[in-house]
């Protein structure tokens, strides 16, 4: 069980937990979770630890084909430069490594950007914490259960 997961039950919340045989040579984690788990990668979000202003570090989600727009991020968040996290800054933050960080259980409460177009879908996949394992959930949820807010984040 990882906090991702008891973050969901703790929160009462309606959600599913899916699993996959994770294959460590997979060039795109949450590209390699919608074909194993025979969803389309609308569906399918990637969760992103950025850091604005070089300063605050801050969880972007989007769908697993697209690009994060780093300029929407850090407008969204009212910065006025956003650039990716280094892994070991956000493996330290989130608690999880590369290819597991899901937007919930955080050792630290970030702010959380929800790319738009999940609003769109009538549940989202996110990660659960660990790579081969991902949690359906609405995204209303999401934003609720961490104060996040939806913007257009995609190119």
């Amino acid at each position: 069980m990882t906090p991702a997961i008891k973050s969901m039950e703790q929160a009462k919340l309606s959600f599913s937990i899916h699993s996959y045989e994770h294959d460590p040579k997979a060039p795109a984690y949450g590209l390699e979770a919608a074909e194993k788990l025979g969803l389309s990668p609308e569906q399918v979000f990637k969760t992103l630890i950025i850091k604005v202003d070089a300063k605050q570090l801050a969880v972007a989600v989007i769908p697993v084909a697209k690009q994060l727009d780093l300029k929407a991020a850090a407008a969204a968040l009212k910065g006025k430069k956003a650039e990716m996290a280094p892994v070991p800054e956000a493996e330290r933050a989130t608690g999880y490594i590369v290819g597991g960080i899901s937007p919930l259980g955080q050792k630290k409460r970030l702010p959380l950007l929800l790319d738009h177009s999940a609003l769109t879908q009538d549940k989202i996949y996110i990660s659960a914490g660990r790579r081969g394992l991902e949690i359906a959930l609405a995204a209303n949820d999401l934003l609720k259960l961490s104060a996040g807010q939806a913007a257009a984040l995609t190119r």
